[in-house]
């Protein structure tokens, strides 16, 4: 069996395929990372699939996710690990976190969320020049058969719905 997956093909995708290389996307001659990329390319945050925007990080949708409601939280300066947080980055950036795991629960219900870090490449981290909180909703059974025999994700929601869901259900400040 091979460690690739499979791409299941999904019509929705095609606004991103279409959108690719317009105003926006991410640019791989930019050294800035695609998240900054995305935060600071002057579009909104519904067409950003950016779901909250704080003072020092914000909360973006993944858009490759492991599941419908896959956020992730970061900051907005650009850095890798968590020790390069100043306080007011580390208070707010776990108060996200924490408001990111609420509006997921609302959102989706899940049975279960997963909230995690990869610091650097050898982790995991897919973008290892910025921190980034996976909050990742999960149900028994998410991992079925479609991922174990033919290396496939299914995911039932479009990217934008989703976002619209998250962002409906994000806590407001008391």
């Amino acid at each position: 069996m091979s460690d690739k997956l499979d791409r299941l093909w999904n019509g929705w995708r095609s606004t991103y395929v279409v959108s690719s290389g317009r105003e926006g996307s991410h640019d791989p001659n930019d050294s800035r990372s695609v998240f900054t990329q995305i935060r600071e390319s002057g579009l909104s945050d519904s067409e950003t699939n950016i779901v909250f925007q704080g003072d020092h990080v914000f909360a973006i949708m993944n858009a490759f996710p492991y599941s419908p409601g896959h956020v992730l939280v970061l900051p907005k300066r650009e850095i890798p690990d968590l020790e390069n947080l100043n306080p007011e980055e580390q208070t707010e950036l776990w108060s996200v976190v924490r408001d990111a795991v609420t509006a997921v629960r609302t959102a989706f219900r899940p049975e279960g969320i997963n909230v995690g870090v990869n610091l650097g490449k050898a982790a995991g981290g897919s973008i290892p020049q910025h921190l980034h909180v996976h909050i990742v909703p999960r149900w028994l059974g998410d991992s079925n058969f479609m991922t174990s025999v033919a290396n496939t994700r299914t995911l039932p929601l479009a990217l934008s719905d989703t976002a619209d869901r998250i962002r409906s259900s994000w806590p407001v400040d008391k």
